[in-house]
């Protein structure tokens, strides 16, 4: 009696074991009788979607090249875009800025005399400038007089020669030590005085770039003076430029204490400060209580409004067409992956019908179809927004600007291209689904 035959190496295996692994998954196992039916779902689970999804995916990569080349490029114009235009915006604000007036002025009000004489209502205290810097958005602050001296000569020479013509004298302003920060002033030799100069009332002055060339002050290493009323005052420096009080070019500066000792100046003509951009509104008010709490309408402050309208409208619209192009170049990306979709589903007719013979269910093919196009709209987003960040900072160093790239524009890029993915997959996978397998088999495709 000969025992059971060895299995002949030649014997067919079922047709479901030559499938591939990833479909043998789906074979349909016997169901013994009286059990329960079987659901071909409760073998599918979300690990099997994104296996199958990630391998169909991997088993094309020059097609997914391809397919993420539309949402690689949606996603980094899009923050790209959105990038220059934040930065952009950011250099149209400090160019206004720039260009943003910053001075305030605070100066008694005057009223009229009957003999058509002006008087001051009232005189600035000579503590102006610490109670100016106590107020927030003053940066720097300073008092400045002009010195009445009608019959006063000032020259560079102690010798009055009789023989020359007469001629204007410059005008003597005091000031305190810090005028040259608070209005913007430039030396182009020189020092300016400082508080030592001020508290003991050195006689010393700085002139004016026009005031210096007609007194014929051009260098102050030999100790060059020039005499007011015959008295000697040491040039410390010549200043070239004020962005603000430009008539001080024309004059000869002299310390506050200086002018009160030696000239008998009773008040400070005006106050100077250089506020922050935007403080404007605010400190106009609050510089005249601070100056003359018992009576602040007796100051007149001039001060800038806040930041320019212009230059919120300008921020505003190039934000806005930037936003625009975003939208297209990302709607055209979404559609490169619908595209691609719908292709990859005409081509794969015959798997998805295999899919389907083997026991795939029709939610089980478009949720395979559904992943695919997030994964790869995922991808291509974070290959897009690194792209789109590197761009952005490539052009801003190259136009010498200072990049501005919100972290949550490069994050929210990225997801958006898995919901761009998600949304062109979905009509792919729905027709997907809807493929009968006879029909998909009968067509051999």
């Amino acid at each position: 009696m000969t025992g059971p035959a060895a299995p002949s190496s030649r014997t067919r295996r079922p047709s479901w074991m030559r499938l591939p692994a990833r479909l043998r998954r789906h074979r349909l196992p016997a169901t013994a009788p009286g059990s329960a039916p079987f659901d071909p779902a409760d073998r599918f689970r979300l690990l099997d979607l994104l296996g199958e999804a990630t391998a169909d995916i991997g088993s094309r990569p020059g097609r997914l090249v391809m397919t993420m080349a539309g949402t690689v490029l949606g996603i980094a114009a899009l923050v790209t875009t959105v990038g220059l235009a934040q930065t952009a915006a950011g250099q149209i604000a400090r160019q206004f800025d720039a260009n943003a007036v910053t001075q305030l002025v605070v100066a008694p009000t005057t009223a009229s005399t009957g003999g058509g004489a002006t008087v001051a209502a009232a005189a600035l205290p000579w503590d102006a400038v610490p109670r100016l810097e106590r107020l927030a958005g003053i940066e720097s602050a300073a008092l400045l007089a002009e010195v009445s001296l009608p019959d006063v000569v000032v020259t560079a020479v102690p010798v009055n020669d009789p023989s020359q013509p007469p001629s204007a004298p410059p005008p003597v302003y005091a000031a305190s030590e810090a005028l040259l920060d608070t209005v913007g002033g430039r030396l182009s030799t020189g020092r300016f005085f400082d508080s030592g100069h001020d508290r003991r009332a050195d006689r010393v002055a700085v002139l004016g770039a026009r005031a210096a060339e007609r007194l014929g002050v051009h260098r102050v290493d030999s100790q060059p003076s020039v005499f007011i009323d015959g008295i000697a005052y040491a040039v410390l420096g010549v200043v070239e430029s004020f962005d603000a009080r430009a008539e001080l070019l024309d004059a000869v500066i002299v310390p506050t204490d200086t002018a009160r000792a030696d000239f008998g100046l009773r008040a400070p003509g005006d106050a100077q400060a250089r506020i922050a951009i935007g403080a404007g509104p605010q400190l106009r008010t609050q510089a005249a209580l601070a100056l003359a709490p018992d009576a602040p309408e007796s100051l007149e402050v001039s001060a800038p409004d806040g930041r320019s309208e212009l230059g919120r409208d300008v921020q505003s619209d190039v934000n806005g067409v930037f936003v625009i192009l975003s939208v297209i170049v990302l709607l055209a990306g979404g559609v490169g992956i619908a595209n691609v979709t719908m292709l990859s589903v005409m081509e794969r007719v015959g798997e998805i019908g295999l899919r389907r013979a083997i026991g795939a269910t029709g939610k089980q093919i478009a949720g395979q179809f559904v992943a695919e196009s997030v994964v790869i709209g995922l991808l291509g987003g974070l290959l897009g927004a690194a792209l789109g960040v590197f761009a952005v900072v490539g052009i801003s160093l190259a136009r010498g600007w200072t990049p501005v790239v919100d972290p949550w524009i490069a994050l929210g890029g990225a997801v958006l291209g898995a919901v761009v993915g998600l949304v062109a997959g979905g009509l792919p996978a729905r027709r997907a689904a809807r493929i009968e397998p006879v029909d998909a088999l009968r067509g051999g495709t």
